[in-house]
């Protein structure tokens, strides 16, 4: 059976001149229009598609992939406004509508277009494509089913006093703490985590850098990232006092004397009297 609202591989059951028909399972027979069909298709060939209901309700397929499915969580532009709600752009012809009423009621009333907004893509009542805004109703503040260390997909979601709400792998909450964030961050940016700690809550506490000796790499990545957005240099060297150090980079000393030290050698800065350089790719 095709399910709605995700990618489907779905077999060619014969061409029309109307289109591909794929076979749906219990869905029945599902039109790809002849605009999307790849040349040189033939019968009882398995495509990649993204299945939904039309403005009609007729299910129908698509070799357009959007920005997300559903089940996940999402940033998007809102294009429009009208007294239905936000319509959102997510890569597909038509436009996703985040209804007033699964807009969290603090959003409702700013919500405009060239804003983006977090939302997750659900089905709503007559099983069409639709957002909300409402995430505590889809995301669990509890997870059992991770290991120190694992790797994940986190989303940043909300800034706090004691740091950052993600989503994780589009399923979870966890919290990235204010001592594990040593980079800019904006809202809706996707990075790779790391389950820092198994709590007793089996509520997450993530980590941006990775254990072992990939943290370095990956700490490393962020230095340079800081050094692009401040024109290629920090006044920082192994004398400067630690609390400087955490100021600009969120890391120990100890820490940015590795750091430091591998990017060195790797040629990606150059170590002046008063701080560090990045070195311009050749």
């Amino acid at each position: 059976m095709a399910e709605l609202g995700i990618l489907n591989a779905l077999s060619i059951l014969r061409l029309t001149p109307e289109g591909a028909l794929l076979d749906g399972g219990a869905t029945g027979e599902i039109l790809l229009p002849m605009a999307q069909v790849p040349k040189g298709c033939v019968a009882g060939q398995v495509l990649n598609v993204f299945v939904a209901k039309d403005g009609e309700g007729q299910v129908v397929a698509s070799t357009r992939q959007p920005l997300c499915q559903r089940g996940q969580v999402a940033c998007l532009k809102v294009v429009a406004v009208n007294k239905s709600g936000a319509f959102l752009g997510w890569g597909m012809p038509k436009d996703l509508l985040l209804p007033w009423k699964e807009v969290k009621h603090e959003q409702r009333h700013r919500l405009k277009e060239g804003q983006k907004v977090l939302v997750a893509v659900v089905l709503d009542d007559q099983g069409r494509l639709a957002a909300s805004g409402r995430l505590d109703d889809f995301l669990g503040d509890e997870a059992q089913d991770y290991r120190e260390g694992d790797k994940v997909s986190v989303m940043v979601a909300e800034f706090t006093e004691i740091g950052v709400r993600v989503v994780v792998n589009h399923r979870h909450w966890g919290m990235v703490h204010n001592s594990d964030v040593f980079s800019e961050l904006t809202r809706g940016e996707v990075r790779d985590g790391w389950i820092k700690a198994l709590r007793a809550d089996h509520k997450l506490n993530i980590a941006l850098t990775a254990p072992g000796y990939a943290k370095i790499d990956s700490i490393a990545q962020g230095v340079l990232d800081v050094l692009k957005r401040r024109g290629g240099f920090l006044p920082l060297t192994d004398k400067s006092q630690p609390e400087a150090i955490y100021e600009s980079l969120g890391i120990s000393k100890k820490v940015f004397k590795q750091t430091i030290g591998s990017l060195y050698k790797s040629r990606r800065i150059a170590i002046e009297p008063e701080g560090i350089r990045l070195i311009a790719a050749p």
